[in-house]
């Protein structure tokens, strides 16, 4: 089985992804540095995400929110949910 060295939980022989989770350079840094438990747990804060902030996927403002608060989670130790101030 394959490891990694997680920049999130900071253990040194995590096991690593199967594959590449998203597509381009974003997803091959995910598969480089983050573990499968850490993107499992990602995978579950992402739905709370989404939820909370009411994240419409025809608006690509959506998506852009959706990447920052994964890349905070599983770069910089994991985003605080804000509140939209204006659901729609």
């Amino acid at each position: 089985m394959a490891t990694v060295h997680c920049v999130r939980c900071g253990r040194p022989e995590a096991p690593a992804l199967s594959r590449q989770p998203l597509p381009g350079k974003l997803g091959l840094e995910i598969r480089e540095k983050i573990c499968a438990d850490c993107w499992s747990e990602w995978q579950k804060v992402e739905v709370m995400v989404i939820n909370e902030l009411r994240l419409n996927f025809m608006d690509p403002a959506s998506q852009e929110t959706l990447t920052r608060h994964m890349k905070e989670f599983l770069f910089s130790g994991g985003p605080e949910i804000e509140k939209n101030p204006d659901p729609r």
